[in-house]
C-alpha cells in the first residue's frame, strides 16, 4: 500500500511538474515593436488627448507589432496600411515601408505570420491583412458586426473605416480564416489575452501578454500615447464612444500590466525610446 501511494504521489507531481514547464514554454514570447509609417512632424497632443494643454505636442507613430512564440506562432498585433489608402495624404504620411518589408530585419516574412488581433477596423490597423495571406485573423464580434454593418446605415459612424477593408475582413471570414471574440478577458493564445472596454470603436480589444513573469499591455488605441496613460486622461469625443469607459480601461491596464513601461501605446513615437533597438524603427520589448 506504501508503494502504491508512494508511486501515486510521484507520478502527480511529474505531471505537475510537466505541465510547469510545457506552459512556461507556450508563455515565453519576445515582443517586437515595428514602426512601418510616420508624419515626421509634432501634432497637437490634444487630437488625441482630451483636455490636453494647448502647448504640447506629440510626435506620433505607425507601428505593428510582433509576438513571437516559442511555441512556433508568430502573431500579429494589427497589420497596418497600405499605401494607396485614401487617408495617407490627410494624415501627412511622409514615411513608409509596407508593414510585410519592415518586419524583414527580424527575419519574417509574411508567410510566416500565423495570426492577426486586429485590435479595431480602422484603415491604420486593419488595411494591410492581405499581405498576410496565411494569416487567421481575431477581432471582437461586436467591432465586426458594427463595422460591415451598422457603421454604414445612417446613425452609424464609419470615420476612419474603409469600404475595401469591409470586403478584405468578409472575405477572409467566408474563408474560414477569422475568428469571432465574443466578449471580455478571453485567452486566444496560451498567455495571451484580449480585454474590451474602452470603445474606441465599437468593440475595440487590446492585447494582454504573459511572458515570463512580465504582463506587457499592447494597448493600441485604447491608449493612444504615454500622456494618456499616465494622466489617465481619455481620447478626445470623435475617437471613443465613451470617454468615461476609455478612462475606465487604462485603469484597469494599470492593473492588469507588471509594471506601467510595460503599457504600450499606439501612437506615441516615444515608444521607440523606451525600449532597446533593433534599429531605427524596431524595438524589443519583451
Amino acid at each position: 500500500m506504501n508503494n502504491l501511494i508512494l508511486r501515486v504521489l510521484f507520478f502527480t507531481l511529474f505531471v505537475m511538474f510537466t505541465t510547469k514547464i510545457v506552459n512556461a514554454q507556450n508563455n515565453d514570447y519576445e515582443i517586437f515593436a515595428i514602426k512601418f509609417a510616420s508624419t515626421y512632424r509634432p501634432l497637437p497632443l490634444s487630437v488625441n488627448v482630451l483636455g490636453a494643454p494647448k502647448d504640447l505636442t506629440v510626435d506620433p507613430s505607425f507601428s505593428i507589432f510582433l509576438i513571437k512564440g516559442k511555441n512556433g506562432k508568430n502573431i500579429l498585433v494589427d497589420a497596418g496600411f497600405l499605401r494607396n489608402a485614401e487617408q495617407v495624404k490627410d494624415f501627412g504620411i511622409q514615411v513608409y515601408a509596407r508593414p510585410d518589408s519592415a518586419l524583414l530585419p527580424l527575419g519574417v516574412r509574411s508567410s510566416d505570420i500565423s495570426d492577426i488581433i486586429l485590435t479595431h477596423p480602422h484603415w491604420d490597423h486593419m488595411g494591410g491583412i492581405d499581405l498576410f495571406e496565411n494569416a487567421h485573423l481575431w477581432i471582437q464580434e461586436k467591432d465586426y458586426e458594427y463595422f460591415v454593418g451598422t457603421a454604414w446605415q445612417e446613425e452609424g459612424k464609419n470615420g476612419g473605416f474603409n469600404k475595401e477593408d469591409v470586403l478584405k475582413l468578409v472575405n477572409r471570414n467566408i474563408a474560414g480564416k477569422l475568428t469571432l471574440v465574443n466578449g471580455d478577458g478571453k485567452q486566444i493564445f496560451p498567455g495571451i489575452t484580449v480585454y474590451t472596454g474602452s470603445q474606441h470603436t465599437f468593440g475595440s480589444q487590446y492585447v494582454l501578454v504573459n511572458s515570463g513573469s512580465d504582463k506587457i499591455i499592447l494597448a493600441s488605441d485604447n491608449a493612444f500615447t504615454y500622456y494618456n496613460i499616465e494622466h489617465l486622461m481619455s481620447a478626445p469625443t470623435h475617437a471613443t464612444f465613451d470617454t468615461k469607459a476609455y478612462i475606465k480601461a487604462m485603469t484597469r491596464m494599470k492593473k492588469l500590466s507588471s509594471e506601467l513601461k510595460f503599457i504600450i501605446p499606439g501612437h506615441d513615437n516615444l515608444l521607440f525610446s523606451r525600449f532597446p533597438k533593433i534599429n531605427e524603427n524596431v524595438i524589443k520589448i519583451k
